[in-house]
């Protein structure tokens, strides 16, 4: 027994760690903590500066706009072809009853050769009521057998339709398939860029909004005073032409007062399409709304147009190549005025370097100097 005990104390001592031992196992893991610190601490980014934001935000919101016209035009597409894909089935599903109907005849026809066939001409000639029965059903079958050829090339001419009409479905409703899928993704991305500039706002401090709201405010003050320019470039111009209109009264009065024809017309066409812009103001933007109660840019343009009985386009793409190009001086009220290098907002010219559109999301419809945002160019719709 005391050689167990002296055994147990020994290895006792020799279980328990020197001081040394610890020392450098703590040393170690101090290290090892230091070191992950420093591999995972990196030096924080610059915030940006308050111009910064705003240019990319504007930037966000111009990538939305131009991501909206491709929803516009992906639904416009989709509509169209599930239009398509209808029309087709509905075809195909005519195409398969007429070659039912083709296929009951021949099964009348083959009937009735199977009740004839297997009788000689002598033995229905004694079974028939009368000569002139036999001869009488004889000649109906001649006319059968001609009947019968034409059924059979009536049922394959069917067969080959109702199989081209079925193809031609089909691949219509491949392409839908496609159409919707470009439109969820164009959804999509509308969604991300509005999502990414809202993010940008909300990490502003206060001070922070107030400082991109004075931004906004100055650049709203310069578009204004280059509209004010255009309004007076304007007023000169009409003076001009109302003093060559009176001298010409004078020298030439069987020439008239009016403007010609096509001008009047466009006016004609103009004061609906203001009117009814007019009236959306204060309307909110929904980006792919075209009415009657919230608005994109391109649908607020193709609406109004359709108060003038004209129909445009639905995305400003498309809209740019409608009617005549024109330049910034010669704007006349009702002419599209369109924005941005990639034609992704649009807005309707009223005069006066003015215009109404609707802006973005969180805007409602309204007058906005033409000269807010980079001109890419303007088309008058004739």
């Amino acid at each position: 027994m005391p050689a167990l005990a002296s055994h147990r104390r020994t290895r006792s001592r020799s279980a328990k760690p020197s001081p040394a031992v610890g020392f450098t196992t703590a040393a170690l893991a101090g290290v090892t903590l230091l070191s992950s610190q420093s591999a995972t601490a990196t030096p924080s980014d610059p915030k940006p500066s308050i111009e910064e934001v705003q240019k990319k935000v504007d930037d966000l919101y111009r990538q939305a706009g131009s991501a909206t016209q491709e929803y516009n035009k992906a639904k416009e597409a989709t509509a169209e072809k599930r239009r398509e894909v209808d029309t087709l089935f509905d075809e195909a599903a005519a195409r398969a009853e007429k070659l039912n109907e083709s296929r009951r005849a021949l099964g009348t026809y083959a009937a009735a050769q199977y009740r004839t066939g297997a009788v000689t001409p002598t033995a229905a000639l004694l079974f028939a009521d009368s000569p002139q029965a036999y001869f009488d059903q004889t000649q109906l079958m001649d006319r059968m057998t001609d009947q019968q050829r034409t059924a059979v090339n009536d049922y394959e001419t069917q067969r080959a339709a109702a199989a081209k009409q079925r193809a031609r479905a089909t691949k219509r409703l491949e392409s839908l398939t496609e159409s919707q899928q470009a439109l969820r993704i164009s959804k999509q991305s509308v969604q991300t860029k509005l999502a990414e500039a809202r993010t940008l706002l909300s990490e502003l401090t206060a001070e922070e909004k107030a400082r991109l709201a004075a931004i906004e405010r100055e650049k709203e003050a310069e578009a204004r005073r280059k509209a004010k320019a255009k309004a007076e470039e304007e007023a000169r111009a009409r003076a001009e032409a109302e003093r060559q209109r009176q001298e010409g009264d004078r020298t030439s009065p069987e020439t008239g007062t009016g403007t010609g024809t096509d001008d009047g017309t466009y006016a004609a066409k103009a004061d609906k399409v203001l009117a009814f812009a007019r009236a959306q103001i204060g309307k909110p933007y929904v980006w792919g709304a075209t009415g009657p109660s919230s608005y994109d840019c391109s649908g607020l343009t193709q609406g109004a147009w359709k108060a003038a009985g004209v129909d445009l386009p639905r995305t400003t793409w498309d809209q740019v190549k409608v009617g005549q190009r024109v330049a910034t001086a010669d704007l006349l009220p009702g002419d599209l005025v369109f924005f941005y290098d990639d034609i992704s907002h649009v807005g309707i010219y009223i005069g006066g370097g003015k215009m109404i559109h609707a802006p973005k999301p969180g805007d409602s419809v309204r007058e906005e100097s033409i000269y807010y945002m980079p001109i890419y160019g303007s088309v008058r719709p004739v």
